[in-house]
Protein backbone atom coordinates (compact mmCIF):
# COMPACT_ATOMS: atom_id res chain seq x y z
CA UNK A 1 0.00 0.00 0.00
CA UNK A 2 1.02 3.14 -1.17
CA UNK A 3 1.40 5.94 1.42
CA UNK A 4 -1.17 8.23 0.07
CA UNK A 5 -3.55 5.31 0.36
CA UNK A 6 -2.24 5.01 3.84
CA UNK A 7 -2.86 8.70 4.40
CA UNK A 8 -6.35 8.68 2.51
CA UNK A 9 -7.92 5.60 5.11
CA UNK A 10 -6.28 7.23 7.87
CA UNK A 11 -8.34 10.71 6.50
CA UNK A 12 -11.68 8.77 6.29
CA UNK A 13 -11.17 6.71 9.44
CA UNK A 14 -11.18 9.91 11.65
CA UNK A 15 -14.16 11.77 9.55
CA UNK A 16 -16.03 7.65 10.30
CA UNK A 17 -14.90 8.07 14.24
CA UNK A 18 -16.16 11.92 14.32
CA UNK A 19 -19.13 12.65 16.39
CA UNK A 20 -22.42 14.28 14.40
CA UNK A 21 -23.61 17.24 15.62
CA UNK A 22 -26.33 17.89 17.65
CA UNK A 23 -29.71 16.92 15.96
CA UNK A 24 -28.37 16.09 13.18
CA UNK A 25 -26.99 12.85 11.08
CA UNK A 26 -25.29 14.77 8.64
CA UNK A 27 -23.18 16.86 9.86
CA UNK A 28 -19.93 16.27 11.94
CA UNK A 29 -18.07 17.71 14.07
CA UNK A 30 -14.29 17.79 12.96
CA UNK A 31 -11.20 19.11 15.20
CA UNK A 32 -9.48 21.69 12.45
CA UNK A 33 -6.13 21.07 13.94
CA UNK A 34 -6.20 17.34 13.60
CA UNK A 35 -7.37 17.51 10.29
CA UNK A 36 -5.11 20.48 9.38
CA UNK A 37 -2.06 17.76 10.60
CA UNK A 38 -3.74 15.28 8.33
CA UNK A 39 -4.25 17.07 5.29
CA UNK A 40 -0.54 19.04 5.53
CA UNK A 41 1.04 15.39 5.57
CA UNK A 42 -1.13 14.68 2.47
CA UNK A 43 0.42 17.33 1.01
CA UNK A 44 4.00 16.65 1.82
CA UNK A 45 4.07 13.30 0.64
CA UNK A 46 1.85 13.64 -2.63
CA UNK A 47 5.04 15.11 -4.65
CA UNK A 48 6.87 11.73 -3.87
CA UNK A 49 4.08 9.76 -4.93
CA UNK A 50 4.07 11.60 -8.42
CA UNK A 51 8.13 11.64 -8.44
CA UNK A 52 7.50 7.66 -7.98
CA UNK A 53 5.28 7.34 -11.11
CA UNK A 54 6.81 10.21 -13.35
CA UNK A 55 9.92 7.88 -13.13
CA UNK A 56 8.14 5.06 -14.34
CA UNK A 57 6.36 6.67 -17.22
CA UNK A 58 10.32 7.88 -17.98
CA UNK A 59 11.39 4.40 -18.37
CA UNK A 60 9.56 4.24 -21.78
CA UNK A 61 12.51 6.49 -23.20
CA UNK A 62 15.27 3.91 -21.91
CA UNK A 63 13.37 0.67 -23.13
CA UNK A 64 13.23 2.76 -26.71
CA UNK A 65 16.45 3.72 -26.98
CA UNK A 66 18.25 0.44 -25.70
CA UNK A 67 15.57 -0.75 -28.19
CA UNK A 68 17.00 1.30 -31.12
CA UNK A 69 20.33 0.18 -29.67
CA UNK A 70 20.05 -3.03 -30.24
CA UNK A 71 18.52 -2.66 -33.55
CA UNK A 72 21.48 -0.34 -35.14
CA UNK A 73 23.68 -3.06 -33.52
CA UNK A 74 22.15 -5.88 -35.46
CA UNK A 75 21.85 -4.01 -39.00
CA UNK A 76 25.40 -3.05 -38.50
CA UNK A 77 26.76 -6.43 -38.07
CA UNK A 78 24.23 -7.61 -41.09
CA UNK A 79 25.56 -4.65 -43.60
CA UNK A 80 29.44 -5.92 -42.16
CA UNK A 81 28.23 -9.77 -43.08
CA UNK A 82 26.77 -8.83 -46.11
CA UNK A 83 30.59 -6.76 -47.07
CA UNK A 84 32.42 -9.42 -45.73
CA UNK A 85 30.45 -11.71 -48.25
CA UNK A 86 30.51 -9.23 -51.27
CA UNK A 87 34.25 -9.48 -50.76
CA UNK A 88 34.89 -12.90 -52.11
CA UNK A 89 34.93 -12.66 -55.94
CA UNK A 90 33.95 -16.28 -56.74
CA UNK A 91 30.47 -16.17 -54.78
CA UNK A 92 29.90 -12.37 -55.14
CA UNK A 93 26.07 -12.90 -56.45
CA UNK A 94 25.34 -15.07 -53.81
CA UNK A 95 26.99 -12.95 -51.56
CA UNK A 96 24.75 -10.08 -52.44
CA UNK A 97 21.95 -12.42 -52.50
CA UNK A 98 22.39 -13.78 -48.91
CA UNK A 99 23.60 -10.48 -47.92
CA UNK A 100 19.85 -8.85 -48.61
CA UNK A 101 18.38 -11.47 -46.64
CA UNK A 102 20.33 -11.22 -43.64
CA UNK A 103 19.73 -7.18 -43.45
CA UNK A 104 15.83 -7.98 -44.14
CA UNK A 105 15.85 -10.51 -41.44
CA UNK A 106 17.78 -8.22 -39.13
CA UNK A 107 15.54 -5.32 -39.95
CA UNK A 108 12.22 -7.32 -39.39
CA UNK A 109 14.10 -8.69 -35.78
CA UNK A 110 14.84 -4.78 -35.48
CA UNK A 111 11.33 -3.77 -36.24
CA UNK A 112 9.39 -6.32 -34.06
CA UNK A 113 11.86 -5.56 -31.12
CA UNK A 114 10.91 -1.67 -31.47
CA UNK A 115 7.37 -2.52 -31.47
CA UNK A 116 7.50 -5.14 -28.76
CA UNK A 117 9.23 -2.33 -26.72
CA UNK A 118 6.96 0.93 -27.52
CA UNK A 119 3.89 -1.61 -26.59
CA UNK A 120 5.48 -2.57 -23.44
CA UNK A 121 6.54 1.31 -22.72
CA UNK A 122 2.86 2.64 -23.70
CA UNK A 123 0.94 -0.40 -21.63
CA UNK A 124 3.51 1.09 -18.21
CA UNK A 125 2.55 4.75 -19.36
CA UNK A 126 -0.97 4.22 -18.96
CA UNK A 127 -0.91 1.93 -15.98
CA UNK A 128 1.02 4.54 -14.24
CA UNK A 129 -1.34 7.62 -15.16
CA UNK A 130 -4.25 5.73 -14.21
CA UNK A 131 -2.64 4.61 -10.86
CA UNK A 132 -1.55 8.10 -10.34
CA UNK A 133 -5.13 9.27 -11.42
CA UNK A 134 -6.75 7.33 -8.96
CA UNK A 135 -4.88 8.52 -6.38
CA UNK A 136 -5.19 12.42 -6.97
CA UNK A 137 -8.82 11.51 -7.19
CA UNK A 138 -9.05 9.73 -3.46
CA UNK A 139 -7.18 13.02 -2.54
CA UNK A 140 -9.62 15.29 -4.26
CA UNK A 141 -12.75 13.16 -2.42
CA UNK A 142 -10.85 13.44 1.04
CA UNK A 143 -10.78 17.21 0.38
CA UNK A 144 -14.05 17.72 -0.46
CA UNK A 145 -15.30 15.65 2.30
CA UNK A 146 -13.28 17.62 4.89
CA UNK A 147 -14.00 20.83 2.92
CA UNK A 148 -17.87 19.91 3.45
CA UNK A 149 -17.79 19.25 6.51
CA UNK A 150 -15.89 22.35 7.34
CA UNK A 151 -18.24 24.63 5.67
CA UNK A 152 -21.69 22.55 7.68
CA UNK A 153 -19.83 23.41 10.96
CA UNK A 154 -19.18 26.83 10.21
CA UNK A 155 -22.54 27.67 9.09
CA UNK A 156 -24.12 26.14 12.06
CA UNK A 157 -22.32 28.37 14.26
CA UNK A 158 -22.79 31.66 12.58
CA UNK A 159 -26.49 30.58 12.98
CA UNK A 160 -26.06 30.38 16.60
CA UNK A 161 -23.87 33.31 16.52
CA UNK A 162 -26.83 35.38 14.99
CA UNK A 163 -29.28 34.36 17.49
CA UNK A 164 -27.18 34.84 20.62
CA UNK A 165 -26.65 38.57 19.20
CA UNK A 166 -30.23 39.57 18.86
CA UNK A 167 -30.59 38.07 22.29
CA UNK A 168 -28.47 40.66 23.35
CA UNK A 169 -29.91 43.72 21.29
CA UNK A 170 -33.02 43.34 22.48
CA UNK A 171 -31.39 43.09 26.47
CA UNK A 172 -29.57 46.30 25.70
CA UNK A 173 -33.37 47.63 24.69
CA UNK A 174 -34.94 46.41 27.57
CA UNK A 175 -32.47 47.97 29.92
CA UNK A 176 -33.19 51.96 28.49
CA UNK A 177 -34.99 53.89 30.72
CA UNK A 178 -38.34 55.32 29.50
CA UNK A 179 -37.51 58.61 28.10
CA UNK A 180 -40.94 59.40 25.90
CA UNK A 181 -42.69 59.52 29.31
CA UNK A 182 -40.14 61.81 31.29
CA UNK A 183 -40.28 64.57 28.73
CA UNK A 184 -44.02 64.57 28.33
CA UNK A 185 -43.71 65.29 32.65
CA UNK A 186 -41.70 67.80 32.21
CA UNK A 187 -43.85 69.69 29.60
CA UNK A 188 -47.22 69.65 32.02
CA UNK A 189 -45.32 70.67 34.91
CA UNK A 190 -45.00 74.44 34.03
CA UNK A 191 -48.76 74.81 33.37
CA UNK A 192 -49.96 73.69 37.10
CA UNK A 193 -47.53 76.37 38.67
CA UNK A 194 -48.49 78.79 36.58
CA UNK A 195 -52.04 78.43 37.64
CA UNK A 196 -51.80 77.89 41.16
CA UNK A 197 -49.92 81.65 41.07
CA UNK A 198 -52.35 83.14 39.26
CA UNK A 199 -55.09 81.61 42.19
CA UNK A 200 -52.64 82.95 44.77
CA UNK A 201 -52.58 86.88 43.36
CA UNK A 202 -56.26 87.12 43.57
Amino acid sequence: MSQLDQMIDKIEAYLDQCKFQTLSKTNIIVDKETIDDMLEELRTKTPEEIRKYRTMVNNEEVILNDAKRKAHALINEAQEHRNELINEHEVMRQAYEQANEVIKSAAKQAQELLNRATTESNAMKTAAVSYTDRLLSEVEDALNKAVESSEKHMSSLIGELATYQETVRANRRDLQPPQVETATSQETDPPKESKEKDINIM
